[in-house]
């Protein structure tokens, strides 16, 4: 009798293998109602589940949105947890995307660029100050902001470069930490805001 393992290979063996989503599939599902409730972002195909946002957080969401507001005149829109397809396979979905232009501009597809992106962190912080730093630097974001709601500091990250041994490929060459008694002013504006006024 001949083995099973001496069979002759007629074809190679395929086996199941994840399914990795664009993020047209993505949005699509989310559309549909399938994602809903679930913070989730899609990174390199994969969706990945984020914790639930608790009260600080949103709360920091609603403060920084009222801010950015106030320094980003008509020809920006803030857009809150919104998508931002950084490339075919990654919607990062940051809490804060400050893009070019108006909501009337982007009625038919999502922005792919921002000229600033905020993450307000707890949970997540190593997670978007490390890996997501990368994503961003990787999709050419010029100024990238981690509010670090345990800490009550920011971290601005800026200068987007190649860099071979990073994740993606890229990273930022400027990181800043910044305290309560600080100021920071946006690459794409032209007025100061104060760190404290970033926090409750």
């Amino acid at each position: 009798m001949t083995a099973l393992l001496d069979r002759p290979q007629v074809r190679q063996s395929i086996g199941p293998r994840p399914h990795r989503w664009t993020c047209e599939e993505f949005h699509n599902i989310g559309d549909a109602g399938m994602l809903e409730g679930q913070a989730v972002i899609l990174v390199d195909g994969e969706i990945l589940a984020m914790p639930n946002p608790n009260p600080p957080h949103d709360s920091i969401v609603g403060i920084v949105d009222y801010k950015l507001k106030e320094l980003f005149q008509p020809g920006y829109w803030v857009r809150i947890q919104s998508g931002l397809p950084t490339a075919l396979d990654t919607d990062p979905v940051p809490d804060i995307a400050v893009v070019r232009g108006s909501p009337r501009d982007y009625f038919t597809q999502h922005p792919r660029t921002a000229v600033l992106v905020v993450e307000v962190s707890d949970s997540s912080f190593d997670y978007d100050v490390g890996l997501k730093s990368n994503l961003y630097a990787a999709a050419g974001i010029l100024d990238y902001w981690v509010i670090d709601v345990n800490g009550r500091q920011l971290i601005v990250f800026r200068d987007p470069i190649a860099d071979a041994a990073a994740p993606r490929g890229f990273r930022y060459a400027s990181t800043q930490v910044l305290s309560v008694g600080d100021s920071v002013t946006p690459l794409a504006a032209a007025a100061a805001i104060a760190v404290a006024d970033l926090l409750p």
